[in-house]
């Protein structure tokens, strides 16, 4: 990035970064604690994580004021321009992370005192794991400009995928055994979905952190590997 004559805007930008990091390690850590909620049928945990998507929000609308005053007052061009744009871009995806955390958390209080099928929650836990390191992943690409380490996360969503994919069939399976399971079994079917689009968001970031380095989109399809659309319930 080129340095400004202007020290302030070199502040202001610097900020956003800031900020961007904050909404960030908030989102990582509400969908790790939404995670341990379900894991531990913890409602009070959960509520919490419910309560304190609100940060989230706030940083959210707090970005939102810095982008336009700066392209109000600072006119950016180039890459001050897509660093500005690339900031507004990933908020907006780590405000949805934050929501799917809580919609989580919700599921969690839904069936707090359900008991929970080990091997399901077992499926649940590795998602989260996975989609939690993808997140922390991108976030260092973005704060290192790192468009290699962001089309690495690019590339392995498709994990993601098949871990949903398998857990898919096995709750399936679950409900079918026995009608019973149905109630537990939706809550987690929704709470894998709400993975799986985490695992979508985190891509979306690294596509973002690509374009803000090297000034062009990725160039290849998204590899998707989502295939409960075409699953069959027999």
């Amino acid at each position: 990035m080129n340095e400004h004559i202007v020290k302030s805007y070199e502040e202001e930008l610097a900020l956003l970064d800031k900020k961007i990091a904050q909404m960030g390690g908030l989102a990582e850590q509400l969908l790790g604690q939404s995670l341990s909620a379900l894991e531990r049928r913890d409602p009070k945990l959960a509520e919490e994580v419910v309560i304190s998507d609100k940060a989230i929000d706030n940083l959210e609308r707090e970005i939102e004021e810095q982008v336009i005053s700066m392209i109000a007052r600072r006119q950016p061009m180039a890459n001050d321009l897509r660093h500005i744009m690339g900031a507004l871009r990933i908020t907006t995806d780590l405000e949805r992370i934050g929501d799917l955390a809580k919609n989580i958390a919700k599921r969690a209080l839904a069936i707090a005192d359900e008991s929970h099928p080990k091997p399901l929650m077992s499926g649940i836990r590795h998602m989260v794991e996975l989609a939690l390191h993808q997140l922390k992943e991108v976030l260092d690409a973005y704060a290192e400009r790192d468009a290699d380490k962001a089309l690495a996360v690019w590339r392995h969503d498709a994990e993601i995928d098949a871990m949903y994919n398998s857990l898919f069939r096995e709750l399936l399976t679950y409900m079918m055994e026995d009608p019973r399971n149905i109630g537990i079994s939706t809550h987690l079917l929704f709470g894998a979905k709400n993975i799986e689009r985490v695992g979508d968001h985190t891509t979306n970031i690294a596509e973002t952190v690509h374009f803000l380095v090297r000034g062009f989109n990725i160039a290849d399809d998204r590899p998707k590997d989502d295939q409960t659309s075409s699953t069959l319930i027999s």
